[in-house]
Order: structure tokens, then C-alpha cells, then sequence
């Protein structure tokens, strides 16, 4: 009998649904359709993470708000995003957060 080559393979699951898709991908220097992002673009952006995860917050209830128009307005109409922060206890969409998002 001859030698038995063994191969060892290592497959690198990558979970590309849902909230943490973009951080997952970012965090193995891939793209969301699996090539690879250039290190110069990771490093600037783990350059610029690090200074914002080292800046001071103002608040959970105010990051909470940016974060619902961010992404709300993706999801929702202008009348639909203002109606359901007011409801919520927030201040209605701003002027500047409707010309950014809505325009």
C-alpha cells in the first residue's frame, strides 16, 4: 500500500444576514459577495473605529434616535418615521434629517 495523502482544508464560515453582516465581513477582510477588501481600506477603517470607540457618548436615548433615522428612513416614509419617533417620545425628524434622508 502507498501513502495515504491527507489534505487539511479550512473552511471559514462567515455569517453575511442579518445586523452584524457588515461587521462579520469586515472582521474577515471580505466583501459581502466573498472577495477580499484591500488592507488599506481596512486599516483606515479600524484606524477610524478606534477613534470612535474611544469618544466620549452623550447618551443611550439620543445614540438610540440616530441610529432608528439612520436606518428607519430606509424602511419608512418621512410621514411613518416622524409619527412613530413622536410616538415613541422623541422629537419629530428634523429639517437637516429630512433633507439628508428624504431629498
Amino acid at each position: 500500500m502507498g501513502e495515504e495523502n491527507i489534505v487539511n482544508t479550512l473552511f471559514l464560515v462567515v455569517d453575511f444576514s442579518g445586523p452584524d453582516a457588515i461587521d462579520n465581513a469586515i472582521k474577515a477582510g471580505l466583501d459581502l459577495d466573498g472577495s477580499p477588501i484591500p488592507s488599506e481600506m481596512l486599516d483606515l477603517y479600524r484606524e477610524v473605529m478606534e477613534k470612535e470607540n474611544a469618544r466620549k457618548r452623550s447618551g443611550v436615548k439620543k445614540s438610540m434616535r440616530n441610529r432608528i433615522v439612520k436606518t428607519g428612513a430606509k424602511h419608512y416614509d418621512q410621514d411613518t418615521l416622524n409619527s412613530r419617533l413622536i410616538k415613541a417620545g422623541w422629537d419629530g425628524l428634523k429639517v437637516k434629517e429630512i433633507e439628508f434622508f428624504y431629498k
